[in-house]
């Protein structure tokens, strides 16, 4: 279920303007070659203010985004205008809704996208959601879904709300940002449910002069 405090949070933020090195190598490498950009359609959960939606858009991706604030959507709504005229030529599209039920048809998507969206919802909640990504996703499609990943700076801190989260956990670059799900390279099986797990990564670095460790996995899989 969304969290209504991303609400707050895009309300009071500038953030997230350009996309994470992982998700310009996710696609580069996957779809660069495609002679057709705008024939490769992707979907991204949880897109926030956009900055993925943006580059998918300026490269000629046909892209879907899905967002549970209407501030966030706004705003990206806003910066595809203003900075890539034209972006809803080919069908691209940006709305207000909810991960859980997505109103797209089966098997409608090359790639799917979740850049940390998905660690805010609860351990069911997040099974539902990629069972729903798996829906959508054509047959060969792909997944890429970056987590907070178990032992990160603001694990174990906060209220308990079930099976590794948190509500507003009190330290690490997660605080304050509602409920917080730890994922354990254990549970990744248990969590894709009929993805075909390809590959887990690792991106691990540091806070407060070395003193605090930041990590995420990196999830890749596929739709047999």
């Amino acid at each position: 279920m969304w969290d209504a405090t991303w609400e707050s949070i895009f309300q009071a933020r500038e953030w997230g303007q350009y996309p994470g090195e992982d998700v310009v190598r996710f696609i580069a490498r996957n779809y660069y070659g495609v002679p057709n950009r705008a024939a490769v359609k992707v979907l991204e959960v949880g897109s926030g203010v956009g900055a993925n939606l943006w580059f998918l858009a300026r490269e000629g991706f046909s892209f879907s985004g899905i967002e549970g604030s209407p501030t966030a959507v706004a705003r990206t709504v806003a910066r595809l205008d203003r900075e890539v005229p034209g972006w809803k030529g080919n069908g691209s599209e940006v709305r207000v809704g909810d991960c859980l039920s997505l109103p797209y048809a089966n098997d409608s998507f090359d790639a799917v996208l979740d850049i940390g969206a998905i660690s805010c919802n609860s351990f069911e909640d997040s099974q539902r959601i990629y069972a729903e990504l798996l829906r959508v996703a054509k047959p060969g499609g792909m997944l890429f879904s970056r987590v907070v990943a178990g032992g990160s700076w603001g694990d174990g801190t906060g209220v308990p709300a079930g099976r590794r989260a948190f509500v507003n956990c009190t330290e690490g670059t997660v605080a304050g940002m509602g409920l917080i799900r730890f994922t354990d390279e254990r549970d990744v099986d248990d969590l894709l449910g009929s993805w075909k797990r390809m590959a887990i990564e690792r991106s691990i670095w540091t806070e407060g002069d070395r003193n605090h460790e930041v990590r995420q996995l990196n999830i890749f899989a596929s739709k047999s």
